[in-house]
């Protein structure tokens, strides 16, 4: 589970539907990814597209911590 992702998205207000269209696949992916249902979780290069587009001033190692 993402937890500081999860959280960084509620305060900027970002949805899963919103990485889910940047990433092009389905919500529910995202979703999965994002709660830890997926245990690999997000490969770098879809983590570097969502710190790009949306969380450019949070490190990789805070955004993308397992919890």
């Amino acid at each position: 589970m993402y937890k500081n992702l999860l959280y960084v998205m509620k305060i900027k207000g970002i949805t899963s539907v919103q990485i889910s269209k940047l990433l092009q696949c389905r919500q529910a992916t995202v979703s999965e990814k994002l709660n830890g249902v997926v245990v690999s979780g997000f490969s770098f290069d879809e983590a570097a597209k969502i710190k790009k587009e949306y969380f450019n001033e949070y490190e990789y190692d805070f955004l993308f911590a397992h919890s």
